[in-house]
């Protein structure tokens, strides 16, 4: 058990009081759930942060333990933290409803907050009627938790058993599928709008049906997948995931601005995604102080499949899961990038991550090496060397003009071909600044440049 230090404690303990008065005066003052939200995530962080120090050396004892080999004293640190990530998420997203539907509940159990009222009979015999709680509601954070506590499950079995790529690749879309069928009871439109230069052919809005399922389920793999394939070095996956979710805010954000027409249609559902992610930012954050260069602790799948389906759900079940896939241009890339390696045409090592140079204490492109005995197939190092004149990858030949080594398709390694050697700290943190450009340029996509494909922005 490491302690804490004594900054760290009054840090944390102000932290908390200062949260839980906001607590008591939101309740007592019949505040703003997004205060209570902004309150329960603080807690969270400071909740995260102890018990990631406090439970480190159980962790290694139950044999969640790894070796950071990018050092040069590769020394043992606890594996899997993700998973105290996710369990004080889901607590803190159970703690938050009552906040969340107070008035709702006080309107169906005092009538209209009326604590006069007198209740009938039945009423005492019956319990109050089903159709007065605000199920349509409530059904969302419901079925929320439900995925984000099955795949949670997904990656505690994957960090204990060390489950094969191609065995786990589809799962996540089976815990989605409780939030598939809220969002065809609850919502269920299946249509897209045309851009304007196809309508003359495919009319202004066009029926996918059951297609568009499919599309969500694919949404549902890919989140957590592409933050799990983007791993490699400290802090990349947790700084990846903080990017992410903090656009999502942003994106959320100008929908609930005073300057958009209110009530916006779409205002509660991206309340929705902000009492969502607000925790999830909040462990996250306590998570990146730890696993940051150099890393005190690894994440784990268990935080790549959690905070993958955490945006999976917000966008879906907020109904912007295309504006959803604007924010992982990187993760898009790299997905297409390493597919040729993930599905056997190049051959895929264990692990890609960067190789570390001890001599120079740098990270440089991993590479993977054929042999004689199995080489590649003619037209596929054909297509490698055009990479490597495009600068997209590293191709060493021999004599006769065959591929013998190429740096590993991932882009870290693309990243490490293009920059030179980088520290592993240096790496992230430009990597990261890439994320965050690309997503503000989707942003400024979505909202600017929709108008020249479609009416307007729905924002307004």
């Amino acid at each position: 058990m490491q302690e804490l230090s004594s900054t760290e404690t009054y840090s944390l303990g102000l932290l908390t009081v200062a949260c839980i008065a906001v607590l008591i005066n939101a309740w007592s003052s019949d505040g703003e759930p997004l205060f209570a939200s902004i309150a329960i995530s603080g807690i969270a962080f400071a909740f995260t942060y102890g018990l990631i120090r406090w439970t480190g050396d159980v962790f290694i004892k139950r044999g969640y333990k790894g070796r950071d080999m990018s050092k040069k004293n590769a020394v043992v640190i606890p594996e899997a933290m993700g998973l105290v990530c996710a369990l004080v998420y889901l607590l803190a997203i159970v703690n938050f409803l009552p906040f969340a539907f107070k008035r709702d509940i006080v309107e169906v159990t005092t009538g209209g907050g009326n604590k006069d009222a007198v209740l009938e009979a039945q009423d005492i015999e019956m319990g109050r009627f089903l159709h007065r709680f605000p199920l349509e509601k409530l059904a969302s954070y419901g079925f929320a938790y439900g995925t984000l506590a099955s795949v949670t499950i997904l990656g505690i079995l994957d960090d204990s058993f060390d489950m094969r790529w191609r065995h786990k690749f589809f799962i996540p879309a089976f815990a989605a599928l409780p939030m598939l069928a809220l969002y065809f009871v609850d919502f269920g439109v299946t249509h897209v709008v045309v851009p304007l230069p196809l309508r003359k052919y495919m009319g202004e809005l066009i029926d996918l049906g059951g297609l568009y399922y499919l599309y969500m389920a694919a949404v549902a793999i890919f989140c957590p997948n592409c933050i799990n394939i983007l791993a490699g070095i400290n802090g990349i996956e947790v700084g990846q995931s903080l990017v992410i979710a903090l656009l999502i805010a942003l994106n959320d954000m100008l929908y609930l601005l005073p300057s958009v027409h209110q009530p916006h249609p779409a205002a509660d559902s991206h309340l929705f995604s902000i009492y969502l992610l607000l925790p999830f930012i909040g462990v996250s954050l306590a998570l990146l102080k730890h696993n940051w260069y150099p890393a005190k602790v690894f994440v784990g799948d268990t935080y790549c499949y959690f905070a993958g389906m955490v945006f999976a759900v917000v966008g879906i079940l907020g109904h912007f899961s295309k504006t959803l896939l604007l924010l992982f241009i990187p993760q898009i890339f790299n997905f297409v990038y390493s597919v040729p390696q993930l599905i056997g045409i190049v051959p895929c090592p264990r692990h890609r991550l960067p190789h570390f140079n001890a001599r120079t204490g740098l990270l440089e492109p991993s590479v993977a090496t054929f042999s004689n005995e199995k080489p590649l197939r003619p037209i596929v190092g054909a297509v490698l060397k055009l990479l490597g004149k495009a600068k997209l990858l590293r191709v060493q030949t021999d004599k006769d003009g065959r591929v013998i080594e190429t740096t590993n398709l991932t882009i870290l390694n693309l990243w490490l071909v293009w920059r030179g050697p980088l520290r592993e700290d240096r790496l992230a943190a430009e990597i990261l600044v890439m994320q965050s450009l690309c997503g503000l340029l989707g942003l400024w996509v979505r909202h600017s440049l929709a108008s020249l494909l479609f009416t307007a922005d729905n924002r307004f």
